[in-house]
């Protein structure tokens, strides 16, 4: 029962994840770093600290009692995630929200699952759960390559081979949308390394007797901290640099700023969510649950794109694709499930 409560809590903070970024298609009066700045400092404010102070009876001792070498290596891990995180934005307002969360995932997947097994437990690779864990990778992989192609069949048949891009409302190429997502999908996959790496935070938060839900608040505060940090700077930056920061006085409350505490709230609230489903899921959780929340949140940026009318009038034929790519990812996450179970024994 934990694990398929585990299963779930992870797909649910795949969902928040493919969704959180929505706010950034869909402002009218502000610019790109107004959204992604303002978003950051919410996400900074609203959930890390607060959940830490309020599970973890004394945080400070905690942290006393793990190595620097740990630590460094969680904020070095989220600071990696924040640049990452800008990458990020540019990619969904270069492709918008169904492909670029495809693609964005499904590196972020390479490099957030298989790479830190080969690392952290070099041996579970050559096992039974490991084969399947790389055989759903390379399905997944499958299936992101025909939702990017279903993209760009949209692109053409739309009449158009470039998106907008909200940043500097000049239009951006499909190859520059793809260059902002390599360079994401690689630097964002240190949030899961943080994770692994931060293990011995989780251990002693439970020889502290803090609930087995709430023993990697420690490691998200420290990582949520690099990561939206960086974001905050970055948005902050550029509206100076732009003259900008006067349009956080226009625009309407019900949507730039209800959509900047929309993504306050879902970006580290997803991973929050993901980190209390892959431990339920066992202590190989976190190397399966990663790819599928991944899975999820692609399957939601996709809804969230079709209902956003980035598939009207593109024809039969790319919606058909796309649903072949949706049904293979969904395959992939059934693999991606068993084979933690697997890995369980």
């Amino acid at each position: 029962m934990a694990f398929l409560v585990g299963v779930l809590l992870v797909a649910l903070g795949g969902i928040l994840e493919g969704l959180f970024s929505i706010p950034v298609t869909k402002v009218k009066t502000w610019e790109f770093e107004n959204i992604w700045g303002v978003g950051s400092l919410l996400a900074l404010l609203l959930l890390p600290w607060p959940l830490s102070y309020f599970f973890v009876e004394d945080l400070s001792q905690l942290y006393t009692s793990i190595p620097n070498s740990i630590l460094i290596s969680v904020v070095l891990c989220g600071f990696a995630w924040g640049i990452g995180g800008i990458y990020w934005g540019r990619a969904i307002a270069t492709l918008g929200m169904a492909l670029g969360v495809s693609i964005l995932m499904g590196l972020i997947n390479v490099f957030g699952s298989i790479v830190p097994l080969s690392v952290f437990e070099p041996n579970k690779i050559f096992t039974l759960g490991g084969g399947i864990l790389i055989l759903a990778v390379l399905i997944m992989i499958v299936g992101i390559i025909i939702i990017s192609i279903a993209g760009k069949k949209k692109e053409l048949a739309l009449g158009k081979r470039e998106s907008k891009v909200v940043e500097n409302k000049k239009t951006g190429t499909f190859r520059l949308g793809l260059i902002f997502c390599l360079i994401s999908g690689i630097l964002s996959s240190a949030v899961n390394f943080a994770f692994i790496i931060g293990a011995p935070i989780t251990e002693e938060a439970s020889k502290m007797q803090v609930q087995d839900y709430a023993t990697s608040f420690a490691i998200w505060s420290l990582v949520f901290t690099a990561n939206f940090s960086i974001n905050v700077i970055y948005g902050f930056y550029m509206m100076l640099k732009k003259g900008t920061l006067k349009n956080l006085s226009k625009g309407s409350f019900s949507r730039e700023w209800i959509g900047a505490i929309f993504m306050g709230l879902a970006w580290p609230g997803g991973i929050i969510i993901y980190g209390i489903g892959a431990n339920s899921m066992g202590p190989y959780g976190a190397y399966a649950g990663f790819p599928m929340m991944i899975l999820a949140s692609i399957l939601a940026g996709n809804l969230a794109g079709a209902l956003g009318g980035e598939w009207k009038n593109s024809g039969v034929a790319p919606r058909r694709i796309m649903i072949t790519g949706i049904l293979v990812l969904c395959l992939a996450f059934s693999l991606l499930g068993y084979s933690t179970y697997v890995m369980n024994g």
